[in-house]
């Protein structure tokens, strides 16, 4: 039996594969984005089928849909550094004032509620790798404090609904995600490697390049993402790829793939800047049966064909 669904942030990046995914499984979609960071060109091919529905609005205001909806996707949000540090307030309310309508509009609907958090909540982390359970080493006041604490407060207010209102809802602490429809100037450490290794620029690196990241290819994260909307688990699951590599290792893995002369440099590194990130994903193969099937190399070849298309390379 098909659902309706509603995707916020659905434009952008990872929300735009949700929609996908739920079209061709026959779903009724319903995405939400203002294009803050997102883009039509994400969602441009879904136009004209009859399962799709795309409404331009900014979900900070009050949400209103007609009909039936079976679950809402908050996937609204800038994500990348150089997002939330143009648009801090942007970022802060749409982790709170947009968090607190679409839960009220999923209350209001009796859907179930999936809430897309980050691996960002655990700030730079005093536990390896993390697992749900720790709290995390935020500094709600440094300049990543607008995205790590507007997520924290959407948990928060996730499991309030829950607790006070018996609102059916999950939460997702996604890892690094990378593929195809990340843009190329979003400021994440993929994107801006691609980039510069495809038009011949040094790879900046930033600090020593020994600060490590885990990278999950969106097809994974998108199966992970619908098995625990399905499932009955309560508490935020991690999910993403516990391969952990150094930045140093991944800039000469892309500058390999692309083939490319470039070399790495280096610059000083950001405030707060975590200097791990891999998630313990003991509880989402446990629980949902989910692990990542896609090898980094294989995800990153996917993504540098996308990339030259985007920057018009043969």
């Amino acid at each position: 039996m098909s659902s309706r669904v509603l995707i916020t942030g659905g434009a952008g990046f990872i929300g735009s594969h949700l929609c996908d995914r739920f079209v061709a499984e026959g779903d009724e979609v319903i995405c939400m984005d203002n294009f803050l960071t997102g883009s039509p060109d994400n969602i441009s091919h879904l136009f004209g089928n009859p399962k799709f529905t795309f409404v331009q609005y900014n979900v900070t205001e009050f949400i209103y849909v007609e009909g039936k909806v079976d679950a809402v996707l908050h996937f609204a949000s800038p994500a990348s550094p150089i997002d939330y540090l143009k648009l801090p307030i942007q970022t802060l309310k749409v982790g709170s004032l947009g968090t607190h309508k679409a839960l009220g509009f999923a209350k209001a609907k009796n859907a179930l509620f999936l809430l897309a958090s980050t691996s960002e909540v655990y700030g730079d982390p005093l536990m390896h790798p993390q697992k749900e359970e720790y709290w995390g080493n935020v500094n709600p006041i440094g300049v990543r404090g607008v995205y790590d604490e507007a997520k924290r407060f959407s948990e928060a207010m996730t499991m309030a609904y829950h607790r006070y209102h018996g609102l059916e809802t999950r939460i997702v602490r996604i890892f690094n995600t990378f593929g195809p429809r990340m843009r190329l100037d979003d400021g994440r450490v993929l994107p801006a490697f691609m980039k510069q290794a495809l038009t011949g620029e040094d790879l900046t690196a930033f600090g020593d390049g020994m600060q490590t990241r885990s990278f999950c290819y969106v097809d994974d994260l998108v199966e992970g993402v619908v098995r625990l909307l399905r499932s009955n688990c309560i508490d935020p699951v991690n999910i993403g790829n516990p391969d952990e590599i150094t930045i140093m290792q991944f800039a000469e893995e892309i500058i390999q793939l692309t083939g490319s002369k470039s070399k790495i440099s280096f610059m000083p590194l950001p405030e707060d800047d975590p200097k791990v990130r891999q998630p313990d994903i003991t509880k989402a193969r446990e629980t949902l049966g989910w692990e990542p099937k896609v090898p980094r190399i294989e995800g990153l070849r996917r993504t540098i064909g996308y990339f030259k298309t985007k920057l018009g390379i043969k």
